[in-house]
């Protein structure tokens, strides 16, 4: 393995990079303030030690105070707002000791400062070793700080948008303006490649719902978010599709089940259409499921065994909001909350006729399997008069 011919400056999608670089940038002039020292007790104040004076003094008052900026205005607001527990105790000592250290180092470069000035304006050869000494020592303490805890806890806990959004006010603290993608050619690149599974006839169960329960139970081991969400599209009476996310309850060879308000927008669609279609993705295994058929309202034993075990604030809450109706504001909603609670919220309350489940029986199954350069696997299942299941593959 060879060697880079030069180090690369990270840029500023590599924020704590940055951070890390801006140290290394310290360092080098921090031994340019030791070097200085001896060099003008043994030379007095030559061409070279302006130079070196000029160098420090041109880093610490243009450049090194934004680095305190970008700790105490982003970095560290931004960690105490996502740190919790242990992390979070840590920082409620190390954020003031920080805090502590810029005033401290700060304080040490205004005795320096006059010296460096008057070594690089060629008038003046004293430099106080003591306050070398105290702001090379201050700095280093407060880097390793950084480096040690700091660093490695934004690299933990902070997700790619916080990233990004530290980059970006470091870039505008320095008067760099960020790049500017071009949306339409970003969105036009955008692809994944689907490598972690195939889908073969061989591999799928005889029976749809049994391969949909066997996939259902895969997202959950796999720790999918939410694996019961599903896409709930439905149609209005003059044609216009309607689409919503929903969150499945029960499953089995009677169809899929929800609830909703009877009353919605989707209650109402089904009541003049009642053909609709369910769409399950699941994006960790790369995987979906597409679900069409006829929906029919569960029983209302079925809708009150459900109801009856919901949270009681969910329950209120159904009893309380006239779904998909215009209202002023959320203080009318909530005063509605509250008036229902105030009235039940110490019983029972009882279904409220308007709420209830749905079942789309199915009649198409599609199991969807992505896979490499976008020759997915498609098994579909279609249920023919008799009730009996069919499969084939479909071109992706």
């Amino acid at each position: 393995m060879t060697s880079p011919l030069f180090d690369s400056v990270p840029g500023f999608d590599q924020p704590i990079a940055v951070l890390k670089h801006c140290h290394d940038k310290i360092r080098k002039q921090l031994t340019t303030l030791q070097n200085l020292l001896g060099h003008l007790a043994q030379h007095g104040n030559t061409a070279d030690a302006q130079q070196a004076a000029r160098a420090v003094l041109q880093y610490f008052n243009k450049a090194a105070h934004l680095h305190h900026d970008d700790e105490e205005q982003d970095l560290m607001p931004m960690l105490q707002a996502t740190a919790t527990g242990d992390d979070a105790s840590l920082l409620a000592t190390l954020v003031p000791e920080i805090l502590a250290d810029h005033q401290r180092m700060d304080q040490a470069w205004l005795t320096l400062r006059p010296e460096l000035d008057a070594i690089a304006a060629g008038t003046g050869t004293q430099l106080s070793a003591d306050g070398v000494r105290d702001y090379v020592a201050a700095y280093q303490a407060h880097m390793a700080k950084e480096e040690g805890q700091l660093a490695p806890m934004a690299k933990r806990l902070f997700s790619a948008q916080q990233m990004e959004q530290l980059g970006t006010a470091m870039q505008r603290r320095r008067g760099i303006a960020p790049e500017v993608p071009d949306a339409a050619a970003a969105l036009a690149a955008m692809r994944t490649d689907y490598v972690q599974s195939s889908l073969s006839e061989t591999d799928v169960l005889d029976d749809p719902i049994a391969q949909f329960q066997k996939w259902f139970g895969e997202a959950i081991k796999a720790q999918v978010m939410e694996p019961n969400a599903m896409d709930l599209s439905t149609v209005s009476p003059d044609g216009k599709p309607s689409s919503r996310i929903v969150l499945v309850k029960q499953f089995d060879e009677r169809g899929f089940t929800w609830y909703t308000n009877y009353n919605s927008d989707k209650g109402q669609q089904l009541e003049h259409n009642p053909h609709a279609a369910l769409l399950f993705f699941w994006r960790e295994l790369e995987r979906q499921v597409r679900i069409e058929g006829t929906v029919v309202k569960t029983t209302a034993a079925e809708s009150d065994e459900y109801f009856n075990v919901r949270p009681l604030q969910s329950r209120l809450s159904a009893i309380a909001s006239q779904q998909s109706t215009p209202i002023a504001s959320r203080a009318a909603l909530e005063s509605n909350y509250e008036a229902v609670a105030a009235a039940l919220g110490d019983a029972q309350p009882p279904r409220p006729a308007h709420w209830g489940g749905y079942r789309l029986q199915p009649e198409r199954i599609e199991f969807w399997q992505g896979r490499r350069s976008r020759f997915h696997d498609r098994i579909v299942f279609t249920r023919g008069a008799d009730g009996q299941w069919s499969m084939q593959r479909l071109q992706p």
